[in-house]
């Protein structure tokens, strides 16, 4: 008996490790964020536009949602757009013009600024773009929404 829940626990874990996932950025010019998914609870904090989010739940026209600093909240589902962002974690990311660290430096971004994910390239680097339209290769590990 052990033996089958002990099985069944492992399938449990290696499936949830399995599942990619989810990021969506915030559509919006400025979406709240609550602690139950409906309007008349409370208000927590709100996030500016777009802001990298991962989905933890959705639950009909809301979502459970996680930010870079791992707090979790609600949202409304129509606040999201389906537009992939990441945030800068390191305080001065160096944006490459190729993934190599040796490449010409294409641009420098403070933490906390989201960039759009245009691609994920080889070798733990991250292909992004800037509002303004610089584009450039920043490693995964100086980034939050892969």
């Amino acid at each position: 008996m052990n033996i089958r829940w002990l099985i069944g626990a492992l399938w449990c874990v290696a499936s949830l490790a399995a599942q990619a996932l989810e990021f969506r950025s915030v559509a919006a010019e400025a979406a709240v964020l609550y602690d139950a998914p409906s309007v008349q609870s409370k208000k927590l904090f709100i996030l500016s536009r777009h802001y990298p989010v991962e989905i933890i739940v959705a639950l009909d026209k809301w979502v459970k949602v996680r930010d870079a600093s791992g707090a979790l909240a609600w949202m409304e589902s129509a606040k999201l757009a389906a537009k992939r962002t990441v945030l800068i974690t390191a305080a001065i990311a160096e944006i490459r013009s190729q993934p190599d660290a040796a490449a010409p430096l294409a641009f420098k971004a403070e933490r906390d600024v989201a960039l759009e994910l245009v691609e994920i390239a080889s070798g733990g680097w991250v292909k992004v773009k800037h509002r303004d339209g610089q584009s450039g290769f920043v490693p995964m590990k100086e980034v939050w929404g892969i």
